[in-house]
């Protein structure tokens, strides 16, 4: 019973937590409230859910690698620091030590400063949706899309193409 309330508390405070910045995204979009952002966040993402999913997947996977890379470049650093700049690299007994210090103190550091990215990408999902709810799906105030410049790319050949023809 112990091992089911842990879990349930542990969902329900991911759940909490996801909530949390959705909230203060929308908060930095609208200026509104703490408790009417939540709200009108959590609306928005119910709205545009497989947007929001698929943003926080891709996220995900940026963030993981780019903890992994600079971990690893550390580590890797700290080798080459120690075997040509210092003498010590023969000296010592074990690398592992150093090594792990290292890499634990990166990620910690590299999980802090990634964790920054994930909060932007919450932040532009909630403009594009907002921007995409008050015009009726269409992007007003964003960026081009990927598919919008395509098609002008496809209709811009497609002229030539004719043209030439």
């Amino acid at each position: 019973m112990v091992r089911c309330a842990n879990c349930c508390l542990w969902c329900i405070e991911k759940i909490c937590d996801y909530i949390n910045k959705l909230a203060f995204a929308y908060m930095a979009v609208s200026g509104e409230g703490f408790c009417t952002s939540a709200w009108n966040g959590f609306l928005l993402n119910l709205k545009h859910l497989a947007k929001f999913w698929f943003a926080n997947v891709i996220a995900s996977v940026f963030t993981f690698i780019g903890k992994i890379a600079i971990v690893a470049g550390n580590c890797y650093s700290l080798l080459m620091v120690m075997k040509h700049v210092t003498d010590d690299y023969e000296e010592v007994g074990s690398l592992l030590g150093p090594v792990g210090a290292i890499a634990i103190s990166t990620y910690i550091t590299a999980d802090i400063f990634l964790g920054i990215f994930d909060t932007v990408v919450k932040a532009l999902l909630v403009c594009l949706a907002i921007d995409q709810d008050m015009h009726d799906g269409e992007i007003k105030f964003g960026p081009e899309t990927f598919d919008q410049k395509a098609t002008k790319i496809k209709g811009a050949n497609m002229k030539t193409h004719d043209e030439e023809n």
